[in-house]
């Protein structure tokens, strides 16, 4: 009776994660950037006057009769997005060249002002709606910088800012994330805008409290520092921005890439990148439209470096996903789904050593997110994974549970043969919410994980093995 009850205790403790330890160690993600986080992966969709002029910054003083998709068709938006596996969309409500794709009473330089619909069209309206028939977030990238109204360049544009998110948010929420450029450059009266960007956020916060606010420095997302789709080897979520601003003023490219180790702020890094060289539709490019392949490469080094990917899929004329475009997405989802659809540890003894003490654990079995395993003293912990027989595996993918902080800053996993030799060691830095590893074939029948280095108590919700092909290994 007395084995029992110090085992049941002792398994309590487990299941808990050692609450004891187990401390919130702020900076600590919102209940919102967590649910951003485990999106993962959505379309960046870049649509408006440049489609048609085929430029990709429009000057702001283009016709708005030249935007026409006369065969506009949102829900095929969706239906592809679905397919793909993409989780949202975020629409260029607003580029630099100041046109809206709502009728908006701030603007003379809108849908209303073109041939599309006689002026009766609204590419918001039809796309929240069609996002809500398919179960897809819907989301915004509205420029600051406008190359076409009059008050640009003056204060009273702040007040034409400010109305324009009060139209977007009012009529067409909810909004899950706004994504804020940094852009700043000249209007039509020659002038540059000192943008209020204080103002917008209290506005935003009023309006949705639950919408993710991207830009260089947040404050619920950043850029990853490029538009390769690359987040950094090491991602720590967390980003000081004192003394930084956005646009020009934003911290070092390879700081936006990494993020501060001690960071005051949970800022995690999304990848923007577009699935053709440039942002909008030109049919010139039909030819150089990614492949499968660099799609799935990109996904490794955005997704699988903790980061979220945002892949820009830009309509063309008509107002559709082309062919290519749709056939790379459904490639890529597939290679995703070959490579990630059966976890090798599935069947695999896996246990928590602490110390001289081993139990299973359970928590790593089809986890669901909210159990984990705590390294409170890393020194004498390990994860350890016995497989029933041989198996052969490239891949790897761990997952930290964030909600007490991002903490591991080095790890070790040690693969190990049947006759307990030690095969292969590989090291890493951050994990954060996924880190996939990739590594030339190896036959093991056990695995260990190791923390090197910690900043606080961490939490391990997830390992998962996989074989993916060989050509898809990361270079």
């Amino acid at each position: 009776m007395k084995k029992n009850i110090i085992f049941i205790a002792f398994i309590f403790l487990f299941k808990t994660g050692f609450s004891q330890t187990d401390k919130r160690v702020n900076p600590v993600p919102t209940q919102y950037q967590v649910a951003w986080q485990n999106m993962e992966y959505y379309f960046f969709m870049h649509f408006g006057p440049n489609t048609f002029t085929d430029l990709e910054w429009g000057k702001g003083n283009e016709n708005a009769e030249v935007f026409d998709p006369k065969d506009l068709d949102c829900d095929q938006w969706c239906r592809v997005a679905k397919e793909a596996g993409a989780k949202g969309i975020i629409i260029t409500a607003k580029h630099h060249d100041g046109f809206c794709l709502w009728p908006s009473k701030f603007s003379k330089h809108t849908v209303r002002e073109s041939d599309w619909k006689n002026g009766k069209g609204d590419v918001l309206k039809e796309l929240s709606a069609a996002c809500k028939k398919y179960g897809l977030k819907f989301g915004v990238y509205l420029s600051p910088w406008d190359r076409n109204h009059p008050a640009y360049g003056t204060p009273a544009y702040n007040d034409v800012f400010v109305n324009m998110l009060k139209e977007i948010f009012t009529n067409y929420g909810p909004i899950w994330e706004l994504w804020w450029d940094g852009a700043n450059g000249e209007g039509p009266n020659g002038k540059k805008q000192v943008y209020d960007f204080a103002r917008f956020e209290k506005v935003v916060r009023k309006l949705s409290p639950q919408t993710i606010i991207f830009s260089d420095i947040g404050p619920d997302a950043r850029w990853c520092g490029n538009e390769h789709g690359f987040a950094g080897k090491t991602n720590w979520d967390l980003l000081d921005t004192a003394g930084f601003k956005r646009g020009n003023g934003a911290p070092p490219t390879d700081t936006l890439n990494q993020g501060n180790k001690f960071g005051k702020n949970f800022i995690p890094a999304e990848c923007d990148v577009s699935i053709r060289p440039g942002w909008f539709f030109h049919q010139k490019e039909d030819s150089l439209v990614k492949t499968p392949e660099q799609l799935f490469e990109i996904y490794l080094k955005s997704v699988g470096r903790g980061a979220n990917l945002i892949l820009n899929v830009p309509p063309d004329r008509r107002g559709l996903i082309t062919k290519y475009d749709s056939a790379s997405l459904i490639g890529f989802k597939r290679l995703r789904q070959e490579s990630f659809g059966n976890d090798l540890s599935k069947n695999a003894r896996k246990y928590f050593v602490s110390g001289n003490k081993k139990s299973a654990a359970k928590s790593l079995d089809n986890n669901p997110g909210d159990k984990y395993v705590i390294f409170s003293h890393p020194q004498n912990q390990s994860i350890q994974i016995d497989y029933p027989k041989p198996s052969k595996i490239n891949c790897l993918v761990l997952q930290e549970n964030l909600l007490n902080g991002q903490q591991c800053a080095k790890f070790t996993i040690k693969l190990f043969d049947k006759g307990g030799s030690l095969i292969k060691e590989l090291k890493g830095t951050t994990i954060g919410h996924k880190r996939i590893l990739t590594f030339p074939e190896e036959e093991v029948s056990s695995i260990q994980f190791f923390i090197d280095e910690q900043k606080a108590p961490t939490r391990i919700s997830s390992i998962k093995n996989f074989r993916i092909k060989n050509e898809l290994i990361e270079k």
